[in-house]
């Protein structure tokens, strides 16, 4: 990627807020990520967002998708009209017509620090659980014991009261540095309002030398900082909730006759404050003749058993009955697709949607068997803690 030459002193920050701010004057949706184990952050934008019941990565333009759990819903893509790339504190990719306006010498003045520029849920009411959430991992547990359903994952909302210094650049620059390796994302539009996540759990990435890979992550955990990650023990309830994750991602490859993939794993990973058992999984899919295993493992794959339970059309059936709202966004998932010739798909985890005064923090914890319901509400809020933390600091 060539650099951009500088014809400003402006930061990465000031641009990034500067840009922000002209999108959404002039009415663009955009889309802000930095993906795991990277410094570059990324900047797309449209007027122009699409809605579709499905998506083929192969055949899609440069932009990010955004896509509700409820499989009967549109997904939503943005194509990446103007897209933007930051390095080191540097701008070293521009394309549209933003490109002008950020060089310009009479820079138009900055907007002013705490002042936010993105789309608000103003259409409705936020979310509310108002169910007991003990009393619905119960159900779920006496329900999985009739024998029929392995697992279920219910999951709950939060609302957390937005403060006057709430900024939401601000906030996505500090979870990029509080979670390295998350998927770290702000999805604004008219039409969806704005998500803020940091996402540890891969979907679908298809790389540039044409391997597909996909991850089977379970099992919850406080990280402590500083402590031996080979020292760290699980027990039975996470072991064998990673190996449902892993069966059901094995089971989409036996659909579709796919016998050759490499499998490494489990192993504990850190996912900002939590610790995971993580397997991934790879394909050669020049090696496999198989140029399309994105969109087809996509398509398979969501809702995965993580999210959603097993067997899929049971575990869905018991939660649109008994979970009581609509998740939305939440455990859909998002990224960038075909931008510099790789698409990044990532499950929305550790998210919240905005609201004018408060935001609506999401989570879900797996319930086997033997689930103590005590223990799957803690999980729940460690996971909120991701996000909770950075709103209310």
């Amino acid at each position: 990627m060539e650099k951009t030459k500088p014809r400003t002193n402006l930061s990465a920050s000031e641009l990034l807020s500067k840009a922000l701010s002209h999108y959404y004057d002039t009415g663009f949706s955009f889309a802000l990520w930095r993906l795991p184990d990277s410094t570059a952050i990324h900047l797309a934008a449209s007027q122009h967002i699409q809605q579709s019941s499905e998506i083929v990565l192969e055949e899609a333009s440069p932009g990010f998708l955004f896509s509700p759990f409820n499989l009967s819903q549109n997904k939503i893509f943005l194509p990446a009209d103007e897209l933007l790339t930051f390095e080191s504190d540097s701008l070293v990719h521009s394309h549209g017509i933003l490109e002008q306006i950020l060089h310009e010498d009479d820079l138009t003045p900055l907007r002013p620090k705490k002042t936010n520029y993105y789309y608000s849920s103003r259409s409705s009411q936020p979310p509310h659980t108002d169910y007991d959430y003990k009393q619905l991992v119960i159900k779920c547990r006496d329900e999985i014991l009739r024998g029929v359903i392995e697992k279920i994952v219910p999951s709950r909302t939060k609302q957390v009261p937005l403060g006057d210094d709430f900024d939401l650049l601000e906030t996505f620059e500090r979870l990029c540095v509080l979670y390295p390796m998350a998927m770290v994302s702000v999805f604004s539009s008219p039409l969806t309002g704005t998500w803020v996540g940091a996402t540890p759990e891969m979907l679908v990435r298809v790389s540039k030398d044409q391997h597909f890979h996909t991850v089977a992550l379970a099992g919850t955990q406080l990280y402590e900082a500083g402590i031996d990650l080979r020292s760290i023990s699980w027990n039975q309830k996470d072991i064998e909730e990673q190996a449902l994750v892993e069966r059901y991602v094995i089971s989409c490859f036996k659909k579709i006759r796919l016998r050759e993939y490499e499998e490494h794993g489990p192993k504990t990973v850190v996912a900002g404050n939590i610790l995971h058992l993580k397997t991934d999984f790879d394909v050669d899919m020049v090696a496999t003749n198989f140029p399309q295993l994105g969109s087809v493992m996509l398509k398979l794959l969501h809702p995965t058993s993580a999210v959603c339970g097993m067997p899929l059309e049971a575990s869905l059936a018991f939660l649109k009955e008994h979970e009581g709202y609509d998740r939305q966004f939440y455990s859909g998932y998002l990224g960038p697709v075909n931008v510099e010739k790789e698409s990044h798909l990532y499950v929305n985890l550790r998210c919240m949607q905005l609201f004018p005064n408060q935001a609506t923090l999401y989570a879900g914890a797996g319930v086997l068997a033997d689930s103590d319901p005590e223990k799957e509400w803690k999980e729940t809020e460690m996971k909120m803690n991701t996000l909770e933390t950075i709103i209310r600091k």
